[in-house]
């Protein structure tokens, strides 16, 4: 069969998909349905050009750093240049791809109030910049879909009363919105005043200058599927959905994880797979386990990636505790993905570390040994009152190296690297991808300063790093080269071993508490990553094998505090 013959077929096909997951949105109004297919058809004609050509698939090499696009600098260079150029120096063969946090011109929250989705900030740098660090290197843009700053065009043209921008927005009227769940204790509705004098109260779900667009006009989801687009023509080969559970706004509901949010994530899969294949979208949804995996959908319709929220508290609390119990549980029970959908494991990032999706999984006094923790190292713990006024940890401020010592171990720079690199051991030989924070990969520490002087908590671990100090630096100062050079050596040797593929299976094995033990891939290639959380020794006579992270013939095994083995 021809090219041209299998066209029609293929467009039919998308068609299908795209009306199934439409009709979600708009089950009792065709014609809106058909004119939002016929849209998406529409932007799927015009991008396919323009997204032709092969991308590289995800394998045990694919490892992320996550950064800002100003997280180094160098006096008389745009920060996104000099991004490439310490990516390049440092971690050439270390990282495959680039996640950037949003890059475009913004008001607030650090990046995540977009003033224009469609411009780089130009105190970053262009699109070029943009373009020569994806000709290195993959990337990965964020769409911060949800929501756009109070400055944006879309909001002022709204505002204005602009024909463009009508119903852009969500204006609540008479909606029901006592079950509506949130991360902010901000109000839910913000007033604004339009050019005609109209008083309005307009959605605010993350604060008064980050605007919840109406993604039920079919016009402004449109325009947001030309963005995600966008971004793929413009070289990202990863596009993270930020907040996006948020998305759908139905009287009377939560407005979290609607139905019509995850058909959207459909429709976006759908269009991806069909006029960018290889692409990947991950994402971002920061609540209990059982709500974000829903994301995957059945794990060829959804999302590509969803974070691993679990794993960053998990990991901590093993650390303080001593015990691999609780984590060695919660792995266990992970879903077999299949071969088309995987995690984003991460320990660190830009917000604080979260504690809701470990709810049910850590006791209470088990949460607040973790805040405690943090507090003891100069950081922040946040709560949350529950419906029966109880109050539970929500968020933990802090570098997370710092939180994985106690204030008796800090000076111990020996001891720091081989903790930080133990936990790292977890995160990259976990199944699904490895994704390392610009500040854990440099060994960096808690910007208590930066915290106070902003008043902003999650400044703690966003300090923007001078690009020719932190190059002395690692050079001469032991925790920054130690934790870089070990985290490279790891992420080496996975890129080396097809059992850390992000599909590869994983078996979780019972060696004692002391000791987290996993087994992944099968056959020869099957690798046994052991890792010794507690404080004291650990024999382990029976296990025996090549170590691949030191390349020596291991008969017996003693595993000191912090110790890795990757067996074969």
């Amino acid at each position: 069969m021809s090219h041209t013959d299998a066209r029609p077929s293929a467009l039919d096909q998308l068609t299908r998909r795209l009306t199934e997951h439409a009709e979600v949105l708009f089950a009792d109004d065709g014609e809106r349905t058909a004119r939002l297919v016929a849209g998406l058809i529409e932007l799927a004609e015009r991008y396919r050009p323009l997204l032709a050509g092969p991308r590289p698939a995800m394998d045990q090499a694919t490892a992320y750093l996550i950064a800002y696009g100003d997280s180094f600098r160098r006096p008389g260079q745009r920060p996104l240049v000099t991004l490439a150029d310490v990516v390049r120096h440092h971690l050439a063969d270390t990282v495959s791809d680039v996640h950037l946090l949003p890059i475009f011109p913004w008001t607030s929250d650090d990046g995540f109030a977009v003033v224009d989705y469609r411009r780089i900030d130009p105190d970053l740098g262009d699109w070029e910049d943009v373009a020569a660090l994806g000709r290195g290197y993959a990337v990965m843009l964020d769409f911060v879909a949800n929501h756009t700053s109070a400055s944006s065009t879309w909001f002022t043209g709204w505002l204005a009363g602009e024909e463009r921008y009508r119903d852009y927005y969500v204006t609540p009227g008479g909606m029901d919105l006592t079950r509506v769940v949130r991360p902010r204790t901000t109000p839910l509705l913000t007033p604004f005043t339009r050019a005609d004098g109209e008083e309005v109260a307009v959605w605010t779900t993350f604060g008064p200058d980050q605007v919840d667009v109406n993604a039920a006009n079919v016009p402004t989801l449109l325009d947001l599927t030309d963005v995600l687009l966008g971004y793929l023509a413009a070289g990202a080969t990863t596009i993270r959905l930020d907040a996006i559970g948020f998305l759908w706004k139905a009287s009377g509901t939560t407005c979290l994880h609607h139905p019509a949010t995850h058909a959207i994530i459909k429709m976006w899969r759908a269009l991806v797979d069909e006029v960018a294949p290889g692409a990947r979208l991950l994402t971002e949804t920061n609540v209990p386990h059982a709500d974000n995996v829903t994301y995957l959908g059945n794990g060829s319709d959804e999302a590509h990636m969803v974070y691993q929220f679990a794993l960053p508290p998990l990991v901590l609390h093993t650390f303080l505790a001593g015990s691999s119990e609780r984590l060695s549980r919660w792995a266990a029970s992970l879903e077999d993905l299949g071969g088309q959908a995987t995690w984003f494991n991460f320990l660190a990032s830009h917000d604080g570390i979260g504690m809701r999706p470990v709810q049910g999984i850590l006791e209470p006094s088990q949460a607040q040994a973790l805040a405690d923790r943090a507090l003891e190292r100069g950081g922040r713990a946040n709560y949350a009152t529950g419906p029966d006024g109880e109050q539970s940890v929500y968020e933990l401020n802090i570098a997370y190296i710092d939180a994985l010592v106690d204030p008796r171990e800090a000076e111990d720079t020996a001891l720091v690297v081989r903790r930080a690199l133990a936990a790292h051991a977890i995160l990259v030989s976990m199944v699904g991808v490895p994704a390392i924070y610009y500040h854990s990969m440099f060994g960096s520490g808690s910007d208590i300063e930066g915290m106070r002087e902003s008043g902003i908590n999650r400044r703690i671990n966003r300090e923007r790093l001078d690009a020719d100090a932190l190059a002395h630096e690692v050079e001469t100062d032991p925790r920054r080269r130690g934790i870089l050079e070990g985290i490279r050596h790891l992420l080496r040797v996975r890129a080396r071993n097809a059992a850390f593929s992000p599909y590869s299976p994983q078996e979780v094995l019972d060696l004692g508490e002391e000791v987290f033990a996993l087994r992944r891939g099968s056959g020869k290639d099957a690798v046994t990553v052991l890792v010794n959380v507690s404080r004291r020794d650990v024999a382990l006579p029976a296990l025996g094998g090549r170590d691949l992270l030191t390349g020596e013939q291991v008969d017996s095994l003693v595993l000191a505090p912090d110790q890795v083995v990757w067996l074969r």
